[in-house]
């Protein structure tokens, strides 16, 4: 197989979220599979590909979410804005991030409060 990728690269994020405010501004869900604003200063393109090591509040077990950038808000963005990635879930995680983490949010994800990235 010959796949040209010149322009994709994989990257690895590591994301601890511990309370439910920082957990509600980082989650995407109005975007397929869901998906994680990532406060990072790396530079990366809509289109990457990213792997996401994430700690979800008290959680001992850390979960490894395959995904690709969505979002980017760059340093020195406008308003002040966190620069990061938004990263959505890849369809091989099936839903189950997604899920995990609207169970945590359940009651607040339909919120009028501010995000990361709205």
């Amino acid at each position: 197989m010959n796949e040209d990728n010149s322009s994709a690269r994989v990257g690895i994020l590591s994301v601890t979220i511990r309370d439910k405010s920082a957990l509600y501004a980082a989650y995407m869900p109005y975007v397929r599979n869901g998906g994680l604003f990532v406060a990072t200063h790396r530079s990366y393109q809509v289109g990457d590909e990213v792997i996401l090591i994430l700690s979800l509040m008290d959680e001992s077990e850390r979960v490894t979410v395959a995904g690709k950038v969505v979002w980017v808000t760059p340093k020195a963005a406008e308003g002040y804005r966190t620069p990061g990635v938004g990263v959505q879930f890849g369809d091989n995680d099936g839903g189950a991030t997604r899920s995990r983490i609207e169970n945590y949010l359940a009651g607040i994800v339909e919120a009028d409060r501010p995000t990361f990235t709205m």
